[in-house]
């Protein structure tokens, strides 16, 4: 079958997203897509611009569209003959933490709640997120000052599902061999931003090198326009350290620094999935992750009380004992490695083609089922 892929934020994990499944499909997939820049303008305006870019809607048997637009706008501009559309979420504006001095827009949230309400089936990438969003529209619904439509919860719910995202590694086994002799490799592969928490990173690093532990550091991840203070700060504090600083310019570059790694740190405070530790894991590398966000579902559960931390000091702790006894962690390594093969596109493939065939076979649906208040 023929479907169109509205991505309105062609950057970073939405942009391996889409091209992960437009490559591996058993579909024809034909990807649209904006640049990934002025969030807030693609959330008010893609869903005018893709009514330009998107030609006859006829000839597509349904139609993906991702968080960041205006769905039901899009919708609206398309009239009634338009195909099924599901809403995949890799984040939403309810739930994501704002920086320090920028006031929250709520504008943002309810433009995600009204493209849920109005898909034909909604995808989240975690069960962490949509109980997050829909725990989140529930409290906005209940906010209203009257006549609370206490249905739009429900609604989205009975027509969400949670499948992970594939990643663009092989699902066949990877050989994991670490450099003996060298200090061991910490990694750092986010985006450098607020949500991300830098600082408690390079925080616990300083705490690691104030107790003489020797290693060596790989500052990876998207880069922004502006190099945040953290990383201009830890450039200097950790300068006999760091192996490379910046974004990898290629995915073979990308891939080998994570072979080469040893151990991958999160701080984050929002995550919804974590491509990029999946990722770090499967080419080697132990994590260490908060015990919150999506981690706990992602990674397995009988490892989570050697890889996830419980504050700033569990941290520092786990992190000096990894760095103590590295050599001793290889088949560790292996183990977890192998753990995070079904997140391979290899494998979740399967899943968005069953998905699709389902919203294909179960056409357009009402907006919503008007539940009532007693219910």
């Amino acid at each position: 079958m023929k479907f169109l892929f509205l991505e309105s934020f062609f950057g970073g994990s939405h942009r391996d997203f889409a091209l992960g499944l437009t490559q591996s499909s058993s579909h024809d997939i034909e990807l649209v897509t904006l640049p990934a820049k002025y969030w807030r303008w693609r959330m008010r305006g893609a869903a005018m611009l893709f009514h330009e870019m998107a030609g006859d809607l006829s000839q597509y048997d349904g139609i993906i569209a991702t968080d960041m637009m205006n769905l039901s706008d899009f919708m609206a501009l398309a009239g009634p003959d338009l195909p099924p559309v599901l809403a995949y979420f890799h984040e939403n504006q309810l739930c994501y933490p704002v920086n320090p001095g920028v006031s929250q827009e709520g504008h943002f949230g309810f433009i995600n709640m009204t493209t849920a309400l109005c898909a034909d089936q909604v995808v989240f990438n975690s069960r962490f997120q949509m109980e997050g969003f829909l725990s989140e529209v529930d409290q906005m619904i209940s906010t209203m000052p009257d006549r609370n439509p206490l249905w739009v919860g429900k609604t989205i719910r009975s027509k969400s599902e949670v499948i992970y995202p594939g990643c663009r590694f092989p699902a066949k086994s990877v050989e994991i061999r670490k450099q003996e002799g060298a200090a061991p490799l910490i990694v750092w592969n986010h985006r450098w931003e607020y949500d991300k928490k830098p600082d408690d990173f390079f925080r616990a690093l300083g705490k690691i090198k104030e107790r003489g532990i020797p290693f060596r550091l790989a500052l990876l991840g998207e880069g922004v326009a502006r190099v945040p203070k953290a990383f201009i700060e830890a450039r200097e504090m950790f300068k006999e350290e760091i192996v490379v600083f910046g974004y990898a310019p290629s995915r073979e570059e990308y891939y080998d620094w994570l072979g080469q790694g040893d151990i991958v740190v999160s701080t984050a405070i929002q995550e919804n999935f974590g491509i990029s530790v999946v990722e770090a894991v499967r080419m080697g590398c132990i994590p260490l992750l908060p015990d919150r966000l999506a981690y706990p579902e992602v990674m397995p559960e009988e490892h989570h009380g050697r890889i996830l931390y419980q504050g700033k000091d569990d941290l520092v702790d786990k992190l000096a004992d990894l760095l103590l006894h590295c050599g001793s962690h290889v088949e560790f390594a292996r183990t977890l490695s192998r753990a995070m093969e079904p997140y391979s596109w290899d494998r979740a493939i399967e899943q968005y083609d069953r998905k699709l065939d389902r919203l294909v076979d179960e056409g357009r649906t009402a907006p919503g089922q008007k539940f009532s208040k007693e219910d």
